[in-house]
């Protein structure tokens, strides 16, 4: 194991004891238990405002820990009281902390000034004015956030104007995890990117221990640095480059079920082009998660901002794909109904925006269940790993009406209970188990005639078939 040392010209050796993340989030959590379990000799801890979060990461049934991530939960078992906690004491974690990460939540505005397209920076700022006010000692501040573009000058006047004249080194360190997959993207990266002020000697400096640290478990090929400006916006174009794959393939997915083609074979043939690749080219019901709309947004309004209306324009298409292809699919499922859902019951199987995590934000879940709730259908929900709380604040966050949940919208504990008596399925989440439910089982189960909409293509058409079903799946 190294040792997280960086030796600076003409100083003293600076070792690396004490790192503190705030946010107990997606982002925070998990790469914080990596960084522990790699880092040893490092005392990390992760805080937050949230208290009940807080006691969650510190059950004693380590399963029930807030975030759902396969492999996640042995980590923090491994770590947790050893060199891995998890605080409230915000004041604390930063007084002692050589290197500060930055993990709160940067949710697209709700009002004012770019409402609906810009980031909410207010609790990065929140974060900054904590730092500023508590740290005496100098500390490397680690951007995780997904963030606009220059929001390192902001954080580096409040350290600057507001601090006790401490020195202050901005590093942004995006994350690149895919829900589902956080733990093996964070133990095997494709890239760990590192922007700071690479025209001085203390930027470089700080750039040079975070990359002593990951290199504890990276090599270093594989550890970029530029500068901060662009490490800022490589996260948000990432993210608006894969979101536009998916767009770009759910686009073809309607053309293909109004000419008998194929989206599967579609994929597969252009995947195969080594310049183009075959990932990110599975049609679905649509993308959600935290990331790619937010960062497609605040693309958009970026662009807007320098009066780039054109760019604008091009990556807000990519969003009003993925919102017409939600809709396109609970439509669908009222058209197939004889054009009426109207006290049905429309079993959806899986609520998470994807298998392996029980994350829910912008799931296509929600934009379905809305539609079919409208149109007075009785929406009936199975997902292993979301809670009904959850579910429920989903929709009522979305504008359902609170009475209409109550008396419309149930959620089960296993897939039999969900799709008894149920119209039609309609399959949202690619869970493993959905394969390898006994769709025989569950055909006897519903009404007839018995319909099953796959918004994963996940399922065989001609075995649902010949057990009876009615099936439809996207782009087929």
């Amino acid at each position: 194991m190294l040792e997280c040392l960086i030796i600076y010209k003409n100083q003293k050796p600076v070792n690396i004891k004490n790192i503190c993340c705030i946010g107990a989030g997606y982002v925070g959590g998990p790469t914080m238990a990596v960084i522990a379990q790699k880092c040893p000799d490092i005392q990390v801890t992760v805080v937050d405002v949230n208290a009940d979060r807080i006691s969650a990461w510190n059950d004693p049934d380590v399963e029930k820990i807030p975030i759902y991530e396969p492999g996640l939960s042995d980590i923090v078992a491994a770590t947790r009281g050893r060199n891995l906690f998890f605080s409230t004491d915000i004041e604390k974690a930063i007084d002692e902390a050589e290197i500060i990460f930055i993990s709160v939540n940067t949710p697209t505005k709700d009002y004012g000034v770019g409402k609906g397209k810009a980031a909410d920076l207010k609790y990065i700022e929140i974060c900054a004015r904590q730092i500023a006010a508590i740290a005496r000692t100098d500390k490397i501040i680690v951007e995780k956030s997904t963030i606009p573009v220059r929001t390192a000058s902001t954080i580096k006047d409040i350290l600057e104007q507001v601090g006790n004249k401490a020195d202050f080194q901005i590093l942004s360190n995006p994350e690149f995890l895919a829900e589902g997959t956080a733990v093996s993207d964070l133990m095997q990266p494709d890239r760990i990117l590192i922007g700071g002020d690479i025209d001085t000697e203390a930027g470089q400096r700080a750039i040079d221990t975070l990359v002593t640290i990951y290199n504890n478990w990276v090599p270093k090929e594989r550890i970029v640095t530029t500068n901060i400006w662009s490490s800022e916006l490589s996260k948000l174009a990432a993210n608006a480059f894969l979101a536009q794959r998916v767009s770009s393939i759910n686009s073809i997915s309607e053309l293909c079920e109004k000419t008998g083609a194929d989206v599967g074979e579609i994929s597969r043939a252009v995947g195969a082009d080594t310049r183009i690749g075959d990932k990110f080219l599975k049609a679905s019901v649509g993308f959600g998660g935290s990331c790619f709309q937010k960062d497609i947004l605040n693309l958009v309004y970026i662009a807007r901002s320098y009066n780039l209306h054109e760019v604008a324009d091009y990556w807000e298409q990519v969003i009003l794909i993925n919102e017409h292809q939600k809709r396109r699919f609970a439509y669908k499922i009222i058209k197939e109904q004889h054009n009426t859902v109207s006290g049905k019951k429309i079993t959806m199987l899986g609520w998470a925006f994807k298998k392996d995590t029980n994350d829910t934000r912008e799931t296509p879940a929600i934009a379905v269940a809305e539609i079919l709730l409208q149109e007075q259908a009785e929406v009936v929900v199975y997902d292993p790993k979301v809670t009904e709380q959850q579910m429920v604040a989903d929709l009522e966050r979305y504008g359902v009406d609170a009475a209409v949940i109550r008396e419309k919208f149930k959620v089960c504990t296993t897939a039999m209970q969900a799709v008894q008596g149920a119209y039609a399925i309609a399959i949202i989440t690619e869970w493993d188990e959905f394969r390898e439910l006994d769709w025989a089982a569950v055909y006897r189960q519903m009404v007839q005639p018995a319909s099953v909409f796959d918004g994963r293509n996940i399922l065989h058409k001609q075995t649902m078939q010949q057990l009876g079903f009615k099936y439809f799946a996207i782009g087929r």
